[in-house]
């Protein structure tokens, strides 16, 4: 069981880079540049690819995880600093009672019931505490204990197809410790995803045992 994660800390003055953290589907065109060619019709879900953008102190950090080996000299030349890891060690070391510090953006939502109005039927974004809920409820069946949640709300994630049909998604970032109750289900979500979202930086899940390096 293996997979990669890349850490991109892209040059900000750069007007492509910029172009890409304005537009979350161009940063998905981006992202997807790094798999191999010819791999199926869902590539994105066939590679495992997932991202998120972080603000570091540098100004922004770019991270993707992918199950197939990234070609990262498709990135354009000057375009940032890459450096890649692989994953297996960690997924390997997962095991009941492990305490891990967790670091997950995702895209919390809930389908609107019968009593929804005209939002019935509909996808309907999370916030504030009915996000925080959304996340400690889930978590369970992704393999995990919560101990603590903080959770930051961030700004939609947005873009345009090329057909001009607009992309929005409503984005929160929790952060705390858990404690490991199924690695294997800690495993598959690690590698699968939590959540909607995963073409356009939702549900990259990231864990560190605690005392490890960040």
């Amino acid at each position: 069981m293996n997979a990669w994660l890349l850490r991109i800390v892209p040059d900000l003055r750069r007007g492509d880079v910029r172009r890409d953290l304005a537009d979350v589907v161009r940063l998905h065109q981006r992202v997807m540049s790094l798999v191999p060619d010819d791999i199926g019709p869902d590539a994105r879900n066939l590679a495992g690819v997932l991202f998120r953008v972080e603000q570091i102190p540098a100004g922004a950090r770019l991270l993707v995880q992918t199950r197939l080996e990234p070609v990262t000299d498709r990135l354009p030349a000057g375009y940032g600093t890459c450096e890649a890891r692989k994953l297996g060690p960690l997924l390997e070391s997962l095991r009941p009672g492990l305490a891990v510090h967790y670091r997950l953006t995702a895209n919390p939502v809930k389908r609107g019931g019968r009593n929804a109005g005209p939002k019935e039927g509909k996808i309907i974004p999370l916030r504030g505490t009915a996000a925080d809920t959304w996340w400690a409820t889930r978590a369970s069946g992704c393999g995990l204990a919560l101990r603590t949640l903080t959770a930051m709300p961030f700004d939609d994630a947005t873009g345009r197809r090329g057909s001009g049909g607009q992309v929005r998604h409503a984005l929160t970032r929790y952060d705390g410790i858990a404690v490991v109750s199924d690695p294997d289900a800690v495993r598959r979500v690690v590698l699968d995803g939590v959540g909607r979202g995963k073409s356009y930086g939702a549900g990259l899940l990231s864990l560190a045992p605690i005392g490890a390096a960040g």
